[in-house]
C-alpha cells in the first residue's frame, strides 16, 4: 500500500521539522522547509548515507504541508513491490515526496513512469522532492533523460551526525525530561548500542518511563538492566 497524505496519525512522531537536529544539514533544512510552505520554491534532491536525515525531512516536508491544506503524497520506493504501477498512479497534489530512489535504479517501467510524471508535474504546477544514497549519476538510471531531469534539481549532500552532535542532542532531550545523563553513562551507551539518533531517542522514551517508575536515577546498571530485559523481550 503507498501511504497517501494527509494522513498525520501514521506518521512516526518524531518526523517534523522541529525535531531534525540540522547539524551541517541547515542548508538543506531551510531549502526543504521552503519547498513544504512555498508553492515556486525550488524542487530539491537529497543525497546522503543510511542515518542523515533524508527520510526525516521528507516526511516532515509533507506533514507540514499537510497541515498547511496543500495535497501531498510520498512514496518509499524500496518497501513498495510494484514501483512502476505505484508511480503511474500518482494522481494531484501539490508536493509529491519520493523517498529511496535508489530502488528504481535498472528498472526500466519504473524510470519512464517517474520521467513521464516528472514533466506531468513540472505542467501542472506540483512540487517535487526526491531522495535516494547516490546523486543522479550514480545512481545507475538506465534513462539519461531521466537523469537530466534529476540533475535539474536543487541537490543537498546530506551528512549525519557525529557522535559529538549525537551525545549534545541525547544530553538535551534529556535534560527536557529531567533526567541526567553524566559522561560515563554516555560512554557506555555509544560503546554498545545503535548510534542511531532516532533508536537512541526512543531509547530515551523507555529510558525516562522506567526510571520514573522504578523512582531511581540513570546510572550504567539501570541502563544495563533494561538492555537487556529489551534484548530477552524481543522476538
Amino acid at each position: 500500500m503507498i501511504p497517501q497524505l494527509p494522513l498525520a496519525l501514521r506518521w512516526p512522531r518524531r518526523q517534523r521539522f522541529e525535531h531534525f537536529h540540522a547539524g551541517a544539514n541547515a542548508a538543506a533544512l531551510a531549502a526543504v522547509e521552503a519547498l513544504a510552505r512555498e508553492p515556486d520554491a525550488p524542487w530539491l534532491y537529497l543525497h546522503g548515507p543510511a542515518g542523515s536525515g533524508k527520510s526525516h525531512l521528507l516526511m516532515a516536508a509533507c506533514q507540514a504541508a499537510g497541515e498547511a491544506g496543500r495535497g501531498v503524497q510520498y512514496l518509499p520506493l524500496a518497501r513498495i513491490a510494484d514501483r512502476a504501477a505505484a508511480i503511474r498512479g500518482v494522481a494531484g497534489g501539490a508536493l509529491l515526496a519520493f523517498d529511496d530512489l535508489d530502488a528504481i535504479a535498472g528498472e526500466r517501467e519504473a524510470e519512464h513512469a517517474l520521467f513521464d510524471l516528472y514533466n506531468r508535474a513540472k505542467a501542472e504546477g506540483a512540487a517535487l522532492l526526491f531522495a535516494a544514497e547516490a546523486t543522479p549519476t550514480q545512481l545507475g538510471l538506465g534513462l539519461p533523460d531521466l537523469r537530466s531531469r534529476l540533475g535539474a534539481c536543487t541537490r543537498f549532500a546530506l551528512q549525519p551526525l557525529d557522535d559529538a552532535e549525537r551525545r549534545e542532542v541525547l544530553k538535551a532531550q534529556a535534560g527536557l525530561r529531567g533526567i541526567e545523563l553524566d559522561e560515563g553513562v554516555l560512554d557506555w551507551l555509544f560503546a554498545r548500542h545503535t548510534r542511531d539518533l532516532g533508536a537512541l531517542l526512543d531509547l530515551l522514551d523507555r529510558l525516562d518511563q522506567a526510571s520514573l517508575a522504578a523512582q531511581r536515577r540513570v546510572t550504567i546498571p539501570f541502563l544495563r538492566g533494561l538492555l537487556r530485559e529489551a534484548e530477552s523481550s524481543a522476538p
